[in-house]
């Protein structure tokens, strides 16, 4: 139920408001006399021909606010004096010229009472049936592919033009859908801001409908490409979408857990996908991977649109709304909203272009980002999970292919289940370099499988290997190279880059996938399966020490804390140094 409506500054009776936000020439009206308008028409809190906003003290909201909504004793969010002190700083300068220690002070409004999290939970639930929706089309070319080769399956299934297709075609087959996904991650960088990420998410339906259409009606091996692209289109819109809506509705300490929602939603669909497609044929398939998208896109209009899409826009009532239905009533969001508005207003102010990227406190977190989400991709996830059936084929394993796929799917989901609890416990960082190093040790005993088996060397010992190989494989990267790199993306940047490295760190992320499934069986051919996949584990291990080095530590951290983290503008040393037994500071102890 949404939370009665309010200005931000016209209801100083609400006892969750200690701080009003007025205009310069209301908070000079306001210093010289207490009695302001009545609340139908206060001040609004922010103004867009005037919109720098100034706090100004109200002393009757510091009386409200010194109860807990429990019951229990807390201390004024700013003293009267400290107020005084704040609006003489401003002067005609208005928030600008004590921007940090206002911030600081302001910030602390979060640390006094938990948010509600139930609505979060709901609204994060429905954007990621878009990743479920994703996750049905990575595994789709898995059991779809063996049965257009015409491998032995068990169910009928009609060939394409009454003939198999040829490992080339599979390989396009499989990795037209990264191509999809290249051209559809930068129109969605420019649709989120034009209508929204909500508006963007629910117009994917079109899209999906058609990807699913054409492959479902297909009559040829280009409709089949070609449905295949325009479902790439949709992988790529959620990918950056979702995880975009997700950061900005949570709040920060369930932050990493609903972002790591995102992958488990993904292979949810995986294993959707894999369990289906062992009992009907690739057409069927097709058109029961489209339902999801539907219940994706139908339950996303009754949700809320981004709390930071709506003050870019001036939306600033709406904003407030929004945030404090995602926070609960009872929730005090002026200090989350003021510092929102302020990194917008930063953003718009300081436009971020390619040259700018140059800028080292810019320049590292991109590029860190970049790798990882190119040493995601080397490590050979998507080639493996999109020939998940044929592989499981190729290694003579003492159970069908289609029900080793399906334990797989489920290992992936009990393990992402497991990230999602770790990812704000353990930290980023940690989970990388877990995850890396037994990747590596999975890909190797892998390799070593193969390489007895091409030697021709007695295998009759040995058919569990390939399972629990990939077993221990698809559970560390769900781990942690399954969700990190994209709950790091959505971290690592200010606002006003957020979107321009967001966009460049997708396309990175799809490009590489690209590139690894389209030559994943050229490579069998070229250097033999063992070949194959001791190259993967040599990624991993070059991946292990560019963590350890280079990849720092966020968990916890508020986005002007990572932005520091790098040399860019962050808060005031001595602001943090005065709360270091608050929750913040707690936070700040994790920076690797």
């Amino acid at each position: 139920m949404d939370s009665p409506k309010q200005d931000i500054a016209s209801d100083t009776s609400d006892p969750s408001w200690g701080w009003t936000v007025h205009s310069d020439d209301e908070a000079t009206q306001h210093s010289a006399s207490k009695s302001r308008a009545p609340a139908s028409s206060g001040a609004r809190g922010y103004d867009a021909e005037d919109p720098e906003p100034v706090f100004v003290h109200d002393a009757a909201a510091d009386d409200s606010n010194a109860q807990y909504d429990d019951g229990g004793e807390q201390e004024p969010l700013i003293s009267s004096e400290e107020g005084a002190e704040i609006t003489d700083s401003m002067g005609s300068e208005g928030i600008q010229s004590s921007r940090p220690s206002l911030s600081s002070r302001v910030s602390r409004a979060s640390d006094l009472v938990t948010p509600s999290h139930i609505k979060q939970y709901i609204a994060a639930l429905a954007a990621t049936m878009g990743a479920f929706s994703m996750g049905c089309i990575l595994g789709y070319s898995s059991p779809a592919g063996a049965q257009l080769q015409g491998n032995s399956t068990g169910i009928e299934c009609p060939l394409v033009d009454d003939e198999p297709l040829s490992s080339i075609e599979i390989s396009w087959f499989s990795s037209a859908v990264n191509l999809g996904a290249l051209i559809g991650a930068p129109v969605t960088g420019f649709l989120i801001n034009s209508i929204g990420r909500r508006g963007t998410m629910m117009a994917s339906l079109v899209i999906f409908l058609l990807g699913w259409g054409l492959i479902g009606g297909g009559q040829n091996f280009a409709m089949l490409v070609a449905g295949r692209v325009f479902c790439g289109f949709c992988a790529g819109c959620v990918s950056l979408t979702v995880p975009t809506y997700l950061s900005e509705i949570a709040s920060t300490d369930v932050r990493g857990m609903l972002g790591s929602g995102f992958q488990l939603m993904v292979v949810l669909g995986l294993l959707y996908t894999y369990s289906v497609g062992a009992v009907i044929c690739w057409r069927y398939l097709a058109l029961a991977s489209f339902v999801p998208a539907i219940i994706f896109s139908v339950s996303m209009y009754f949700c809320k649109e981004s709390p930071a899409y709506l003050l870019a826009n001036d939306k600033h009532q709406d904003a407030m709304e929004t945030l404090q239905f995602f926070r609960g009533e009872k929730y005090n969001v002026g200090g989350e909203l003021l510092q929102l508005r302020m990194a917008i207003d930063e953003g718009k102010a300081n436009k971020v272009s390619f040259k700018d990227l140059k800028a080292p406190h810019i320049l590292r977190p991109l590029i860190i980002s970049l790798a990882l989400m190119f040493f995601q991709q080397f490590s050979g996830i998507n080639a493996i999970l999109f020939n998940l059936t044929t592989i499981f084929e190729q290694a003579n394993v003492d159970m069908s292919a289609d029900a080793c796929s399906i334990i797989i799917a489920v290992v992936q989901v009990v393990a992402t289940v497991v990230a999602s609890v770790l990812i704000d416990r353990a930290g980023r960082k940690i989970l990388l370099l877990v995850s890396s190093s037994a990747m590596a040790v999975a890909l190797v005993a892998m390799g070593v499988y193969f390489y007895m088996a091409e030697t021709d060397q007695d295998m009759s010992s040995l058919g569990w290997l390939p399972l629990v190989s990939l077993i221990g494989f698809i559970a560390f990267f769900s781990v942690g190279y399954g969700p990190v790199p994209w709950v790091m993306m959505s971290e690592l940047f200010s606002p006003d880059v957020r979107e321009l490295a967001s966009t460049l760190a997708t396309l990175t992320n799809w490009s590489m996938s690209f590139v690894v499934t389209l030559i994943f069986k050229p490579l069998q051919s070229a250097i033999n399966n063992s070949g194959v996949y001791w190259m993967f584990a040599g990624f991993c291990v070059v991946n292990f020490i560019f963590c350890f080095v280079f990849v720092k530590e966020t968990k916890g951290l508020t986005s002007e804390q990572i932005s520091a983290l790098f040399g860019g503008p962050g808060p005031r040393r001595e602001s943090t140094a005065s709360n270091s037994s608050g929750h913040r500071n707690e936070s700040s102890n994790n920076i690797a």
